[in-house]
């Protein structure tokens, strides 16, 4: 199973940071927040990692190179100059996740999640992992129901971001910018995707008040 990380964001929430470097690079207890996700990554058992450009996206493989350092190998999808949200980003790079299953995990999140659980999930189009509401979302976004997802019932979780996905979820999509939420709420309909829920360390970094309380 091959990896990809979101990486490609604008982050407008985090000016002036992301005025200069990308969302990812930004440093988060001396280090930056996308080599977390690789370790992560690396110490659940991938060898193959994509990550996603947009914003100031020539800084990233400059700064993090093709994996060399951790053992394994580090493709880049370039979307410059303009990112083109999850759906988009994903269909662009499929060529390079292959025809199996694949990882998917927003780079702006900290998590203790394990990632290793997940190589060994059985997927149908989509398996998300479900968080409990944070306080800046509290309303939710799917149901879970028998390890089942639905896009509307009681007691909505948070999507964390972290996901696997098959390629046939991207049949018919066209390359271009959009989103994965369609996507999946389709296949919600058709009882297609699985999901669990997770009660671990999660984070959403999107701005500056979250950033800081994490170095906290």
């Amino acid at each position: 199973m091959r990896a990809m990380i979101l990486a490609a964001g604008r982050g407008e929430r985090l000016r002036p940071l992301t005025d200069t470097i990308p969302k990812p690079l930004i440093e988060v207890r001396g280090k930056p927040l996308i080599e977390y996700h690789i370790e992560a990554l690396c110490a659940a058992g991938f060898r193959e990692i994509i990550i996603n450009q947009g914003h100031l996206g020539e800084q990233l493989p400059a700064a993090i190179g093709d994996g060399g350092r951790w053992g394994i190998t580090i493709h880049w999808s370039d979307e410059q100059p303009a990112a083109l949200e999850t759906g988009g980003g994903i269909h662009k790079a499929l060529p390079l996740l292959g025809s199996s299953p694949f990882l998917v995990v927003n780079g702006d999140i900290w998590t203790d999640y394990p990632f290793a659980r997940l190589r060994a999930v059985k997927c149908d189009w989509a398996h998300l992992v479900m968080i409990p509401n944070p306080p800046q979302h509290p309303k939710g976004d799917f149901a879970l129901l028998n390890a089942r997802i639905r896009s509307e019932g009681e007691d909505k979780l948070t999507f964390s971001g972290i996901g696997v996905y098959h390629n046939r979820l991207f049949d018919g999509c066209k390359a271009g910018k959009f989103s994965v939420v369609p996507l999946l709420r389709s296949a919600m309909e058709n009882h297609l995707v699985t999901g669990e829920r997770y009660e671990g360390r999660w984070e959403d970094i999107g701005t500056l008040e979250r950033l800081s309380s994490i170095e906290t």
